[in-house]
């Protein structure tokens, strides 16, 4: 199985209700698409980071190989989530392994 972690910080120059507004909709669109998107085995949106984190919001997905990644990469769902998160999140960070 391949996990497929991705963490954001908020953009500066929002509002601590802006930015909570906006991390509940992350949550609530990015779990959805295990909903329409086969290729998905698992996915969680952890919105609660602790004070003494250096990001704010964390994504931890699960998938059978590399082929359902990126099959769930270029889903029109997740390219509209995308392009939200890249309008309010910044300093993206990325790791994806085998387990």
């Amino acid at each position: 199985m391949l996990r497929h972690i991705v963490m954001w910080k908020y953009k500066e120059g929002l509002t601590d209700a802006e930015n909570e507004m906006n991390a509940e909709k992350i949550k609530n669109g990015l779990e959805a698409l295990k909903n329409s998107i086969d290729e998905i085995v698992e996915i969680k949106v952890n919105i609660n980071a602790l004070s003494t984190s250096n990001m704010d919001i964390v994504l931890d997905s699960l998938f059978e190989s590399e082929k359902a990644m990126a099959t769930y990469k270029i889903h029109p769902e997740h390219k509209k989530m995308s392009e939200f998160i890249s309008s309010v999140l910044q300093n993206r960070t990325v790791i994806d392994y085998y387990e």
